[in-house]
Order: C-alpha cells, then structure tokens, then sequence
C-alpha cells in the first residue's frame, strides 16, 4: 500500500491541515540551569544537553534534580510540554524534543524551549524525529560551530493536522496514530535489546579468544620491538580546502585522519594492504584496516608490515594492545611513532599469525562490520521503524513544505 493511500484508508476520507508550531501554541526559553546546581534529590528538571543523551521521544522522570527554593524561580514544563534542545553541533541534533508526560512540573535549562501546544504529545515528539520535519528545520538553523534553531524559526514549521474543524475526532486520530507508532517502538526496543545483549556476548567472546590466543608465555616465542617488525611512518598533510565530504567523480579516494575516514580527495598517498594507526585526539590508538587506494593524512601512523609478519594477525595484535595508554597526556593527547616502535611484542611462527587471525577475523566480521552480522541487524531494525514512523506521519505535504 502507497504511503498515500495508507493514510487515506486511517483518515476515512476526513479533511487534515498544515498548520505552523506557532499557531498550535507557544515557545517558551527555559532558565539557567548548570551541571553545578544539580543535587542528589529535589525538584525534577531537563537540561537540554540531556535531551540529546538521555531521553527518547517522551519522559515521565527527570534524570537530575535542583534544589526546591531555586526551581521556584525558574520556568517550568508542565504535563503534555515538549521540551526542545535548541543547539548542538550536528544540524540532526538541533530542535531534538521530548514530550513531558510526568505528573509535576520540571524546570528546563536555557538552550532549549519549552513548546505548549494543543496536539498530542506524543503526536508532536513523533513527528519531530521525522524526515519532513528535518527538511523544513534545517533553512532555519543558524550558527557556525555550535549550530542553533530559535523560538521565532520554530514556529515557521509545519505539521499535519488531521481534522482540524473537529477537535475530539483530531485526538482520537492523533491518539491511534500514536498508538501503532508505540507498538512499533516497543517492539523495535525488545528486538534492539536482544540484539544488543547478543552483540555484546559476541564482542565478549572475540575479547576471550584474542586474549588467550594472543597470550605468550616467557620463552615460548620470540619478543621483539614494533620497530623490528613493521615500518610505522605518519601520513601526509593535506589542506582540507582538498578534502570533500562525499564520495564524487573527482574525489574517489578515501581520506584518513586520527579517527577514521574524513572524507574523499582527487589523489592517493597509498596503494595496498596496510594498518592505520590514530595518532592525535582523545580517540588516538585506534587501529584500522586499509586495501586498497587511500590518503593518510598526518593524524594517522600508516603501519607496513614486514615479510614474516601477518598483517591480519598484526591488527589483532595492536588492538590488544591498547595504543591510546601510550598517548601523551595533554589537552590534545597524542602518539610519537619513536614511541610505539620501542614498544615490544610476541612473534610466534608466521603459519601460526595466519591460524590465529583467521579464527579472529571470523569474531571480529561478526561483531564490528558495518554490512554482516548483528550490528547490520540492527540498524535494520531501527531503519524499519523510521519507515513506518514516516509512513504513519506521511500526510500529503503542501506546495510550500513539498518544494
């Protein structure tokens, strides 16, 4: 069934507006609260870098508490308020909202609105996450590195009303809406929660094999140096007016830096199998795989592996290892490639480095790709459920929202 005519079938041919936020109800800025005034127990309250962490689509209990007396003054959400983080430095993160369905009033921190409107709660936190709601937001976000949406911007947005003219049969539709969308949400949590629980069996698993695997007794292989080993030489600088975001005709090769791919240059630093070290940020020692052609830039230590040495079995090597405890300790941690290449490890037989990677892979396929296995699964799920959200809040858009 058409997204059309699935609507359809649930509107029984009844008549459904675009109405803009600002004529549902109203933005309210929320107080000043900091980390530093929460307490162990008083009044509830939602700080908006929260809503980004902590809270789903709706909320009956705060995770932070602030002291009475203060709360008194501040500006509160009341039961049915969608709470709203108004900043964030990803635009999908902007205009993030949470319904609040809790029995008292909370207090809300500047940085976020609180949106008192005359729809469904849950009806509206739904439609925030949808893809129609995100395609009007984004003209009206504004800011360089910390991105931000107001009150006054808010309010320009849309958002389909069934029945209009008749408001017990608006919530009644509103409600059913809500009601499929909470199955589907429940179910797609339980599914997630398995998943996860099994997922993270799998990675406590690959940890147990690749610790007694890549364990050596004194005297039973021989140690040597990284340096001995492998060739370790950090990338090559590029400036990032080179560097584009997407994958284009002209930028078709990938670019690395400290914490993975940056995005995609016109020319290759390298060709071949190699590992790719992070050597710069709080993330650095992360180790990597790389086949093929690729840009390193200098965040990243570019690993060769030498001819008795597995380069398979090298990775899971590193990775045990746990490079970021050899970073240095300052506001921008780092790695020194003379460092890393004192650092001594076990070299057993190169038939054995290929037995003991191969069975490695085989836990690490399972638990890390992106495309097999139980993450694939996951992400899935979670796709499958932003379909029917969409679907279920897939009203005909008007010539203005379509454009």
């Amino acid at each position: 069934m058409s997204e059309l005519a699935f609507m359809e079938k649930l509107l029984e041919g009844r008549d459904f507006q675009w109405k803009a936020l600002g004529d549902l109800g109203s933005f309210i800025r929320g107080s000043g609260i900091q980390k530093s005034d929460f307490t162990e127990s008083g009044a509830g309250c939602i700080h908006y870098g929260q809503i980004h962490t902590h809270y789903g689509t709706w909320a009956t209990v705060t995770k932070s508490f602030i002291d009475r007396d203060f709360a008194a003054r501040l500006r509160k959400a009341h039961f049915g308020d969608l709470v709203i983080a108004t900043t964030s430095e990803d635009d999908e993160a902007v205009a993030k909202a949470v319904a609040w369905l809790g029995n008292v009033e909370v207090a809300v921190s500047t940085d976020a609105y609180i949106y008192r409107h005359s729809v469904n709660p849950k009806y509206m936190s739904y439609f925030f996450q949808t893809d129609i709601f995100q395609s009007q937001k984004k003209p009206h976000i504004t800011g360089t590195k910390v991105r931000r949406i107001s009150g006054d911007r808010l309010a320009k947005i849309q958002i389909p009303i069934p029945c209009p003219d008749n408001p017990k049969k608006s919530l009644e539709i509103q409600a059913e809406i809500v009601r499929i969308l909470d199955t589907f949400a429940e179910l797609t949590a339980e599914l997630t929660a398995e998943l996860t629980a099994e997922l993270t069996a799998r990675k406590k698993q690959y940890n147990y094999y690749r610790d007694q695997f890549l364990s050596f007794e004194d005297g039973e292989v021989e140690w040597k140096t990284l340096g001995d080993v492998v060739a370790m030489r950090a990338g090559h600088h590029i400036s990032a007016s080179k560097i584009s975001e997407s994958f284009t005709n002209e930028f078709i090769y990938p670019c690395f830096g400290g914490n993975g791919v940056r995005g995609y240059v016109k020319e290759k630093s390298h060709d071949g199998d190699y590992l790719l070290i992070g050597r710069q940020g709080a993330l650095c020692g992360n180790v990597q795989r790389m086949k093929g052609k690729f840009y390193a830039t200098e965040h990243a230590v570019v690993v060769t592996v030498g001819p008795n040495v597995n380069i398979d079995w090298t990775f899971h090597m590193l990775t045990l290892m746990n490079l970021n405890q050899y970073a240095s300790q300052s506001a921008q941690p780092g790695l020194a490639v003379g460092k890393l290449e004192c650092l001594k490890i076990p070299i057993p037989s190169l038939t054995e480095q290929i037995r003991i990677a191969s069975i490695l892979d085989k836990f690490d396929s399972l638990t890390n790709s992106l495309t097999e296995g139980l993450p694939r699964e996951i992400e899935l799920r979670q796709k499958q459920y932003a379909h029917y959200r969409d679907l279920l809040l897939g009203f005909p858009k008007p010539q203005e929202v379509a454009a």
